[in-house]
């Protein structure tokens, strides 16, 4: 397709920003506002500019139906994990400063962190399987 030059170039410049964007909002949720939906979001979006600009084969190479069906549960394992590591050492699901990971305020530091990256990776890869599915649907 040589007429789509410049959404080629303009997508190759955006998509990484935007992409390490999406990580931020992830990583600094709990500081202020963003968090992992807003930030699966963000990813999930930047994926979805990738499939419009260079096409739904293309898209599908650079994340296949097994990549996206292993990302869907993960981000919710890592989200039970940590609430059950939580019980396991002793505290309540998601009581984060029963972590064993030093002193209370790191460990809940690190325990929301780490819910808010599993939500992040279930939120974008919800959103481009149903983007996936919806071209598919629209091509048969």
């Amino acid at each position: 397709m040589p007429g789509r030059v410049m959404e080629r170039t303009m997508a190759k410049m955006l998509i990484p920003p935007v992409q390490l964007y999406g990580l931020y909002v992830i990583a600094h949720g709990e500081n202020g506002p963003g968090g992992g939906f807003q930030g699966g979001v963000i990813l999930g979006a930047s994926l979805i500019l990738y499939v419009l600009v260079y096409g739904l084969e293309a898209g599908k190479k650079r994340i296949s139906r097994g990549t996206r069906d292993f990302l869907l549960p993960c981000g919710a394992l890592i989200y039970v994990g940590i609430g059950v590591a939580c019980l396991l050492a002793g505290g309540n699901f998601l009581e984060y400063s029963a972590l064993p990971l030093g002193n209370p305020k790191h460990a809940t530091h690190l325990g929301i962190l780490g819910v808010e990256i599993g939500i992040g990776i279930t939120v974008a890869a919800v959103m481009i399987t149903l983007f996936f599915e919806t071209a598919r649907q629209d091509e048969e």
